[in-house]
């Protein structure tokens, strides 16, 4: 099939890469052209292991161009994976959706255009691309949906580091659809990964991308609430947590205690999905209760380091910037509030991420960067943020370590350790 991927971002990079992995001709369409020549000359625009190999492997499928209505007429299907950045008060900003809606809806308006099939991958709550996204192409196109031109819904459930890996070997892809053409031809393009494909309405897909997340985000919480009351109580929560994981009822999976969730999906889709609620007249009792446990991680680490130092004057080393290991992503990483409250406290901070130290200099520049890692134990006290499996062969003797990730060599060797969970 030929494929406009709409966003060069996370999402679309992903998307398109594997696409053409599986053979498809795949247009990168995007307003960065920094990021398109990248992509055009095979190096990933992001850092994803694995994403700079298909890029350089599918040449001959790739092209890129910055000309939305050129390669809306010459594609089968669409695929809108554009940003939705949170607003102040949590809701979605859907402005760069509706921008590149209109212009796909006025591309649309040719008379030579052709059938197309629409795709939205962006992350968008339940209603708003039969509410939005469909009369706005629709309004722009002088044709009509289910018609003229076929919509789904096909949200993405990648993880940063391991997305290449997840695209081929998904759970399941969900497919939100409201006429058959356009289930046939979603389901034809994603036959070949030989995994569950779940076919519903539109407005059910999209609830399925953020029940999905705030469901994985409610049990990082609760494992985390589990986790301070096993601290308090001289247990290990990952032992806890072993034996409750064998139940097949629950499952192991995401029972991280520790300092806490990211990332760019997490915080901004429960947020989102709270602020729906809202507006929708119901109090979301669990999810509020989520993003509350989740703020309060960072400020037990800090409690934790004071029970052994008082930092004001003293350097603390920070181990991990970025929300989790293999991505460069700073967005609601866990390190933000804790050195916040570090400089707050007045401590000097030195700090060391394999590959985001240049995005959290954005953040704070006033702060120490050094590499390698094994700078940063020459500090006072050591705060681990993120696990990144190379802390694993750092030398903690004789160190004073709060463990937010619970890095095995730390809780052996340090002088002092003290696991935030266990």
């Amino acid at each position: 099939m030929n494929i406009s991927i709409i966003g060069t971002g996370y999402i679309g990079s992903v998307t398109g890469a594997c696409f053409a992995e599986m053979g498809h001709h795949v247009i990168f369409v995007g307003r960065d052209r920094k990021k398109l020549d990248l992509i055009q000359s095979g190096k990933s625009p992001i850092f994803e292991p694995g994403l700079d190999r298909l890029l350089t492997k599918n040449q001959h499928n790739i092209e890129t161009t910055t000309d939305i209505p050129d390669a809306v007429r010459r594609s089968d299907l669409v695929f809108i994976c554009v940003g939705t950045p949170p607003k102040e008060d949590g809701s979605s900003d859907l402005s760069q959706v509706q921008e590149v809606t209109k212009t796909i809806g006025r591309s649309l308006s040719h008379q030579d255009a052709g059938h197309h099939t629409i795709v939205t991958k962006s992350t968008v709550l339940p209603g708003t691309i039969e509410e939005m996204i469909v009369p706005l192409l629709e309004q722009e196109s002088g044709k009509k949906a289910g018609v003229d031109f076929g919509i789904a819904s096909n949200p993405e459930f990648l993880k940063e580091g391991t997305a290449v890996d997840d695209f081929f070997h998904t759970d399941r892809v969900v497919i939100g659809v409201q006429d058959p053409a356009t289930r046939e031809i979603l389901e034809s393009l994603y036959a070949p990964l030989n995994v569950p494909l779940f076919t519903t309405t539109i407005r059910t897909a999209e609830m399925i991308k953020f029940a999905s997340n705030a469901f994985l985000a409610t049990k990082i919480s609760f494992a985390n609430e589990i986790g301070n009351l096993c601290k308090a109580s001289g247990i290990d929560s990952y032992e806890v947590f072993a034996g409750v994981g064998l139940d097949t009822r629950i499952n192991p999976k995401f029972f991280r205690s520790g300092l806490g969730f990211g990332g760019s999906c997490f915080p901004k889709d429960v947020n989102a999905l709270i602020a729906h609620a809202k507006s929708k007249g119901i109090h979301p009792v669990i999810l509020n209760s989520v993003m509350d446990t989740n703020e309060e991680q960072p400020r037990r680490m800090i409690a934790l380091l004071k029970k052994h130092l008082d930092p004001r004057g003293r350097t603390i080393g920070v181990l991990g910037l970025a929300f989790k290991p293999d991505t460069d992503d700073i967005r609601e990483s866990r390190a933000i509030p804790v050195i916040r409250m570090l400089l707050q406290a007045g401590a000097l901070v030195k700090a060391y991420d394999p590959v985001a130290m240049e995005h959290f200099k954005e953040v704070f520049p006033g702060i120490s960067y050094v590499a390698p890692g094994s700078e940063v134990l020459a500090s006072d006290a050591v705060l681990i943020v993120t696990e990144w499996k190379e802390f694993e062969s750092l030398d903690y003797r004789g160190k004073l370590v709060i463990d937010g990730r619970r890095i095995e060599k730390a809780r052996a060797e340090a002088e002092v350790y003290e696991g935030m969970c266990w």
